[in-house]
């Protein structure tokens, strides 16, 4: 793949660099007793203010306190995207981009004042010393660890930890008389980016990738290697994606790109355009392609579609995507904490930006602004999509607009059927996820025999499921409507039948099952059977 000749290493060097000298002169000049002149200009202000407020107000304030809550505040008025990640939050954020973290590898869930092991993560230390979905954590290095006092974040300060490091767990298992003591050595948890892959029938394949990491490429190969010699079309799941590794985006794209196609092109004030084409060593260059997106489509995910969209490489299907068009590097300071610093905006090979409008410090309308597409009509109706009026031609002369997001050639709307005021009570606790983990629990040396999901729809089925929980959450509180029942009835059922596969089964079993009713997968099996999935000059995107 081709790029233009700037290196990345000086760039972020030199922005650490201005950035650490900032923070880190306060403290210098702070801390050795000097005092520095005050000079009249905004880039020396906040520091002389650091220093006024340690020398003189009223009451003793933590420095580094302050500093630490400054920085998001600042970062804020310049665009929704440029971040501040305190040194205790910089593992979680980029654990699914590295494709691993440092932990003992498990699911759990807090009920009863317990902590539950719900799955035990394949390839993880847990599973190589033996404990299994089902179990009960009740003390942690020979201290008790049970009560209210418990919160999902001490659950996971406790469990995660240094490479090779050690945790002492005992467990409460189901048929044992007493409790069970392992010594687990933390290590690597695998964090797959594609997360499902399978055929959905005789000639089509789907994987879903779930971000953009470090390993989503060589992901990418292994999936859809493993779908075998009879795989002639494919549908790509960028659904829920929020995005990653522009890198990794580029390189999944390549694959599909006759040579010296423009796939993404990036530019800044302080970076000059640059350029990532296409290398022509692709392996799937002519086979039919789908692209799934909707409203929590961003980023990496926005580049890959609007690549194949303005390529005219692809159908892109669904609703309109995030609309996040800037670019932010990673700035690591002294202490471990890290700046995500938006350095350029990027741009489709037609020439849009997807970024969406904002507002600098106006947080709450930028976050708002997805259920603000609800108010507006736009999960519902193709006609309620905002553009900015701009038109933009993909390679063979398609319009598309411009004003954030990619908008898909075929839109999808939301299915709402059976949608009751009941159904968004209980959606809006976790009472399913709680009465699933309860069913699963009491009912496993049965139901851990079953190897599909079919079987466990079926058995659910013969249990009754739906009216089961609806005792449940009306020991909860939640009041018995039986009309609102019926009218949901299907959409419960579904639900539950999620959460159980997900405790039972792999990712792909609980994805398999979703996408046998799932309007937009439909929709592209049957564009893929009519060969229509290279666009023509007809097929505007949707307006």
């Amino acid at each position: 793949m081709k790029r233009n000749s700037s290196r990345f290493l000086p760039i972020y060097i030199s922005i650490a660099v201005v950035v650490g000298m900032f923070v880190g002169n306060f403290y210098a000049n702070h801390f050795a007793g000097r005092r520095i002149n005050l000079i009249n200009t905004s880039s020396n202000k906040l520091s002389d203010l650091l220093h006024i407020i340690d020398d003189q107000y009223v009451d003793t304030v933590s420095m580094s306190e302050l500093v630490e809550n400054s920085l998001p505040l600042i970062l804020r008025e310049l665009d929704p995207h440029s971040t501040y990640v305190s040194a205790d939050d910089v593992e979680s954020e980029m654990q699914s981009l590295k494709g691993s973290f440092s932990g003992i590898g498990v699911q759990f869930i807090l009920l009863d004042d317990t902590v539950r092991i719900v799955q035990v993560i394949e390839g993880g230390p847990s599973e190589r010393v033996g404990l299994k979905a089902g179990d009960r954590i009740v003390a942690v290095d020979k201290k008790p660890f049970v009560g209210k006092k418990i919160n999902e974040d001490e659950v996971k300060k406790k469990l995660k930890g240094p490479a090779d490091s050690e945790v002492e767990l005992q467990i409460l298992r189901a048929g044992e008389a007493k409790p069970l003591s392992f010594i687990i050595k933390r290590g690597n948890v695998p964090v797959k980016s594609i997360d499902a892959s399978y055929m959905l029938d005789n000639e089509t394949g789907y994987i879903r990738i779930t971000t953009w990491g470090d390993a989503t490429y060589s992901e990418f190969l292994t999936a859809i290697a493993s779908l075998g010699a009879k795989q002639s079309s494919l549908i790509i799941d960028l659904r829920g994606n929020l995005g990653g590794y522009l890198n990794a985006a580029v390189q999944v794209a390549n694959e599909f790109l006759p040579k010296n196609r423009l796939i993404v092109y990036t530019k800044g004030r302080r970076f000059p355009r640059e350029d990532y084409k296409s290398d022509g060593r692709g392996s799937f260059q002519r086979m039919p392609l789908v692209v799934l997106v909707d409203e929590t489509s961003a980023s990496a995910s926005e580049i890959f579609a609007g690549a194949m969209q303005d390529n005219d490489r692809a159908m892109i299907i669904g609703r309109r995507t995030f609309g996040k068009g800037l670019v932010q590097v990673p700035i690591q300071f002294r202490d471990g904490s890290m700046v995500r610093l938006t350095r350029a905006r990027y741009y489709t090979p037609s020439g849009r930006c997807v970024q969406k409008p904002y507002t600098p410090g106006d947080e709450e309308a930028y976050e708002n602004e997805l259920m603000k597409r609800a108010e507006d009509g736009e999960y519902f109706n193709s006609d309620s999509i905002k553009t900015s009026g701009e038109q933009f031609h993909t390679r063979i002369g398609r319009i598309v607009y411009g004003g954030g997001g990619i908008i898909p050639d075929v839109f999808v709307s939301r299915d709402t059927t059976g949608y009751t005021s009941y159904y968004r009570q209980i959606v809006s606790t976790s009472l399913m996820y709680e009465f699933a983990y309860r069913f699963v629990d009491a009912h496993r040396q049965q139901m851990s025999a079953f190897a599909s999901y079919r079987e466990i729809v079926s058995y659910l089925r013969r249990q009754d499921i739906v009216q089961t929980f609806v005792r449940y959450a009306e020991q909860k509180g939640v009041k018995r409507r039986n009309l609102m029942i019926r009218t949901s009835h299907d959409l419960i059922f579904e639900f539950l039948a999620f959460y159980i596969i997900s405790d039972l089964l792999d990712t792909r079993d609980v994805v398999e099952y979703v996408n046998q009713k799932d309007a937009a997968v439909k929709k592209a099996l049957e564009i893929i059977k009519e060969k229509k999935t290279f666009p023509t000059k007809e097929d505007d995107a949707v307006k």
